[in-house]
């Protein structure tokens, strides 16, 4: 279930990117200045952009990385708040995995329909008991909320004068650039590693899919954007390392001290039974059949004679 999760929240954010994307009247290769999107989004964007520039005489580079900073500065308590609730959920999880278990097993030995729902039942018996919540944390409500920046960035660095012909280091910001996709790339594969130190290698497989896909998504978006975007996620690459330096290095073993000494004062409610694993007894061994002498069946009457 969390694996599903998780590609339905990407896909939720790859959508609503395609949707933003595609919604800026443009006539003649230039935007038109119409919709909702680009009044409130593009236009306000590139006027910070440009304002910062021409009031502070800095590169339209560092204008893009100063703006992804308050960006990300803004929604970094958000990004730890949800940090935070995914490692409650996982840490009091692994306290309900014994019951969780055993619904599931009830579950795929059911044979009839009420059977089932009683499993089912159950199961989400189990949760709502525990005061737990079958979804979990969302994750992906950071990401989420980026798109619109996004694709604010993203306009405003093709179609606004001087952006789109301005360079950063000799790369042209208005233009897709393969460094900047490589290095978003690479920062957003080091924050995937980071997010399984100290998570059991059992959890670490069913993560490994998502892992390597959460980077890929991002170089798939900056692939085809110019460097200005691209820029704003090897920023915002490296904000979401310290994010998950600050989460699994310095909070998860506090958090996860806090979850045992909470539990041992109130264990888990009892709604599923957990199956007790029973060892098969030895058999035991047949007796073997007594020996015959060499001599044949008059060997005993030898003997007593």
């Amino acid at each position: 279930m969390n694996k599903l999760k998780k590609w339905a929240l990407s896909g939720a954010a790859l959508s609503l990117l395609l949707f933003l994307s595609g919604c800026v009247q443009t006539k003649d290769g230039q935007p038109t200045g119409e919709g909702w999107v680009y009044k409130l989004l593009v236009e306000p964007m590139a006027n910070a952009i440009t304002y910062l520039v021409q009031n502070f005489n800095w590169n339209y580079g560092w204008a893009i990385i100063f703006i992804t900073i308050i960006v990300r500065l803004v929604i970094l308590p958000l990004g730890l708040q949800q940090s935070r609730k995914s490692m409650i959920q996982t840490e009091k999880m692994a306290a309900l995995k014994p019951q969780i278990d055993a619904a599931q097993a009830k579950l795929k030995a059911a044979t009839t329909r009420e059977e089932q729902m009683q499993a089912q039942t159950e199961m989400q018996q189990v949760y709502k008991d525990n005061g737990m919540s079958m979804m979990g944390g969302i994750g992906c409500l950071p990401l989420l909320i980026q798109m619109p920046i996004f694709s604010a960035l993203f306009y405003a660095a093709r179609y606004t004068p001087g952006i789109n012909e301005a360079s950063f280091f000799g790369i042209n910001l208005g233009q897709p650039s393969l460094v900047f996709v490589v290095l978003a790339g690479i920062a957003y594969l080091f924050q995937s590693y980071l997010s399984t130190i100290g998570i059991p290698e059992e959890q670490k497989k069913t993560m490994r899919t998502m892992l390597i896909v959460s980077p890929l998504m991002i170089v798939f978006m900056s692939f085809s954007s110019p460097a200005g975007v691209a820029l704003y996620w090897v920023v915002g690459g490296v904000f979401s390392c310290l994010q998950t330096f600050i989460t699994n290095i310095i909070l998860k073993p506090r958090i996860k001290a806090q979850i045992q000494e909470e539990l041992k004062k109130n264990p888990p409610k009892t709604v599923v039974t957990p199956r007790k694993d029973v060892t098969p007894k030895p058999a035991k061994p047949v007796a073997a059949p007594p020996k015959k002498n060499g001599n044949g069946r008059n060997a005993g009457k030898q003997q007593r004679k």
